[in-house]
């Protein structure tokens, strides 16, 4: 059995260095054109450089998505993204336009191709024509039961990968493909330029009385009809891997990289701790809670088990739940001092107890004791954006560590 690939989003440069320094095994980025997070902060070339030096020095992947639904206009300027994208070592492109694919077949035939999940892939026979086309890997779309995974993987060549999202936020339309946005804001989801108009509050008129405005749900805080729960898979990692699925993809490019430690971290681990030890793995609730600990809608299996009802959707609010803050990001430690150099992110005081996160390690407790400034003044609160603040650690920590606490 073959340890899935761990796939991260890499909104920004930040976000990828914290993806790979966290565990993921590849992360997907997208550059200033092309990519369907135009909310991203995205990569410029030389990011895009160093990013793929960053990943490659550490044995990981980077894949570069161009998977929005092109128009006439976009064509000669992909021709041009390719020829400048073609030589920095990009370990796979993600395609979702036919035209797009065969260019870039044509314009560099040595870069794998994955199929994106814009693409619509429910079936075998979609995958077996993609691959008998050229491409590597599909990414299967959203609305899609494990046995109808299984059935594609057995129908498909050992030789075409599968990915398939396992966490992160779930589209009220087939895989993404939604004209909402474009409807009523002029922004074309398919452009990577989505409003998230299906986060919105919404009432019924009937049309010959204008201006009545009924809930079609009685809630006084509104009606959230295409409101979709968050997707969740980290307790069902054995049923994953016994579905055939080769990738397992985490959905955020627009998240921070807080949210991309803490999710990379949970599944890394619990994939690790389900190869450990095949015969015996019990999951660990635990990841289950830290997971929990990032801003999320409440979690739901999407639709692995089955299509998803009544209770996949959240009627009451657009809000996320958000428990924990991030309050800091370790800058440096001195091993023989104990005492760790933060950046401040968030208010915090003496006394307060916080988490500390670590890359590849578990979180542990620590209550701040004492805390000083730059200069070695000691302090009582950390109350500027970005102040540096040194506090002696009670366990070892690295370059990227973060600090959360609990909102009270």
């Amino acid at each position: 059995m073959q340890k899935p690939e761990l796939l991260a989003p890499g909104g920004s440069l930040e976000k990828l260095k914290t993806a790979i320094d966290y565990g993921a095994d590849a992360v997907y980025i997208g550059g200033e054109s092309f990519s369907l997070r135009a909310a991203a902060e995205n990569f410029s070339p030389s990011d895009m450089a160093e990013g793929i030096k960053y990943a490659h020095a550490r044995g990981k992947k980077v894949y570069l998505t161009a998977n929005i639904i092109p128009h006439n206009e976009d064509i000669a300027q992909f021709e041009e993204f390719v020829n400048e994208i073609h030589p920095m070592g990009f370990d796979a492109v993600l395609i979702a336009d036919l035209g797009l694919f065969g260019m870039m077949r044509s314009l560099a035939p040595e870069i794998p191709i994955h199929v994106s999940t814009q693409a619509n892939n429910v079936n075998y026979k979609s995958a077996q024509m993609w691959h008998e086309m050229g491409a590597k890997r599909v990414v299967l779309a959203r609305e899609m039961s494990l046995a109808e995974i299984a059935e594609i993987r057995k129908n498909t060549p050992d030789t075409l990968e599968i990915e398939a999202f396992v966490h992160g936020a779930m589209c009220i339309s087939y895989s993404g493909r939604c004209l909402l946005s474009n409807y009523m804001t002029g922004r074309d989801s398919n452009l990577g330029a989505c409003a998230h108009p299906c986060r919105w509050n919404y009432k019924l008129v009937e049309e010959t009385r204008p201006g009545e405005y009924m809930d079609i749900f009685e809630n006084e805080r509104g009606t959230f009809i295409f409101n979709s729960k968050d997707l969740c898979m980290i307790r069902h990692i054995p049923e994953l891997i016994a579905s055939g699925i080769t990738s397992f993809k985490i959905e955020g490019r627009v998240k921070t990289p807080y949210y991309v430690a803490t999710v990379v971290g949970a599944y890394r681990r619990e994939i690790d701790r389900y190869f450990a030890d095949l015969e015996h793995y019990v999951f660990n609730e635990s990841e289950y809670d830290e997971l929990c600990k990032v801003s999320h809608r409440p979690y739901y299996t999407g639709f692995y088990f089955g299509k998803p009802d009544a209770d996949a959707q959240v009627y009451t609010s657009s809000s996320y739940i958000r428990d924990y803050d991030l309050i800091g990001i370790v800058q440096s430690y001195d091993a023989e001092t104990g005492v760790a150099e933060i950046s401040q992110r968030n208010r915090f005081f003496k006394g307060d107890e916080t988490e500390i996160i670590r890359p590849m390690q578990p979180f542990f407790t620590q209550t701040i004791e004492r805390m000083t400034d730059a200069d070695g003044n000691e302090i009582d609160v950390a109350n500027h954006a970005e102040q540096i603040v040194k506090i002696k650690m009670t366990e070892p920590v690295t370059a990227g560590s973060m600090l959360r606490k609990k909102r009270i």
